[in-house]
């Protein structure tokens, strides 16, 4: 289906473009009638998803491919526990395709609401120092390549390319299905506790290293950290959900009305931000449960908020953190949003934020009525200093020469770029800042 283009916004309104058109594929033979009917025409196409992303990757000024219809489960291989997914599934849509066969995704991120082929593309992670990012779970991708022919790339065709497929930028390609390596199905047993926050750095590494997911959130001005650690068990482990009223309370009233309130209130008045965010680090994050995996990994994000995210090398998480924490107090700032530490293994995937490398990531928010860029420029830096890379789909003002050192494989990515897409069918502003042209 095609209709003219409106006014494409991203989810935290970072973005906004007005597509020449706007398509909504069905089928992998409709996303190659889509490209070879752009290239005709001399328009660029993107492919989006969920709108999840903050940077301007998925920004598409010619043809847009509103992936929302390609969606669903192509198929199962029971016995190597591997499922395909068309590029636009929802990630919160994934665990009831793949119930049925006592799978799970290995790991997942705290938001479920991005689109599996946009969630690999960005370079998405969760938690867990023993687990890699989205992208590490990718075993097999179809993409349409910029002449509408199909690239499938999996371990007997092309394998040499699933590590620059896994986390592509959607640079390569439109991806119309991919191929994941699932895991039983288990459930997850969480505890999260406000402590306070000298505890939790002094004994950051520790806490990693023992726990499956770790992760904590520090709401500035406070002196408390919220750690949140989750246990995986077997999926028949006896299950201690919380209460529907109780969820009610923490996502809703608590996770949304009261904080945008709060937030709204901060921006309109910054010297209340202390007494908001001391309060907040005291009502939230007090509770243990049990459940199923994907319920325990993801939570409801409905305040909106704008974000920027390095990776650092593991072992320098606590100084990178602890010199944001410092800058705050110096500038001043009233900050009212978290900020969040977690942390990811080394993989292989040649773009990677963790390649070949244990990561940390530090990310820091702004509610999105707030203009971030002072704040979000002054934490890069500090970042840089430490070795960073910035996540893909969050906010960053880095470009190709910054980021070419940062890689090993970044010239083996570009030069995959020249041969599958010469004419730069699938470039925007952004992917020239960030890969040069």
């Amino acid at each position: 289906m095609t209709r003219p283009g409106g006014v494409w916004r991203n989810w935290g309104r970072s973005e906004k473009v007005r597509p020449r058109i706007v398509e909504f594929p069905k089928s992998t033979e409709a996303v190659r009638r889509s490209v070879r009917s752009a290239g005709a025409r001399g328009l660029r196409v993107k492919a989006i998803g969920a709108g999840h992303s903050f940077s301007g990757i998925a920004v598409a000024p010619g043809v847009l491919l509103d992936l929302s219809d390609l969606t669903g489960l192509v198929g199962v291989d029971r016995e190597r526990g591997r499922a395909t997914l068309r590029a636009g599934t929802r990630l919160h849509d994934i665990p009831g395709l793949l119930a049925p066969y006592g799978l799970a995704m290995q790991n997942l991120g705290d938001i479920d609401r991005q689109s599996i082929s946009g969630a690999i593309s960005t370079g998405t992670h969760g938690t867990g120092t023993r687990f890699g990012g989205l992208g590490t779970q990718v075993v097999g991708a179809t993409l349409v390549t910029a002449d509408g022919e199909l690239l499938v790339v999996d371990e007997t065709r092309h394998p040499e390319l699933l590590p620059a497929v896994a986390v592509g930028l959607g640079a390569l390609g439109i991806l119309v299905e991919v191929a994941l390596q699932c895991v039983p199905a288990f459930v997850l047993h969480a505890v999260d506790r406000p402590e306070p926050l000298a505890d939790v750095l002094e004994t950051l590494d520790v806490r990693a290293a023992a726990a499956d997911h770790f992760e904590f959130y520090w709401f500035p001005h406070t002196d408390r950290g919220l750690t949140k650690v989750n246990t995986r068990l077997p999926a028949g482990a006896p299950r201690h959900p919380l209460s529907p009223v109780g969820k009610w309370i923490d996502d809703v009233v608590v996770g949304t009305a009261v904080h945008r309130l709060a937030c709204s209130v901060a921006t309109a008045a910054p010297a209340t931000v202390k007494g908001i965010n001391t309060l907040a680090a005291r009502v939230w994050g007090d509770r243990e449960f049990t459940d199923a995996s994907h319920r325990v990994f993801a939570s409801q994000r409905d305040v909106r908020f704008r974000e920027m995210e390095y990776a650092v090398p593991a072992e320098s998480v606590r100084a990178a953190f602890e010199a944001v924490r410092a800058l705050i107090d110096e500038r001043g700032w009233r900050i009212s949003f978290p900020l969040e530490v977690r942390f990811a293994a080394a993989d292989d995937l040649w773009m990677s934020t963790a390649h070949g490398r244990a990561s940390g990531y530090v990310a820091v928010h702004r509610y999105w009525r707030e203009d971030p860029a002072e704040y979000f420029e002054a934490v890069e830096e500090i970042m840089l200093g430490f070795g960073g890379r910035p996540h893909w789909g969050k906010m960053h003002t880095q470009d190709a020469a910054a980021l070419r050192p940062r890689y090993p494989r970044f010239d083996d990515f570009t030069a995959l770029r020249d041969r599958l897409d010469p004419d730069r069918m699938f470039q925007n502003a952004y992917l020239e800042r960030v890969l040069g042209e």
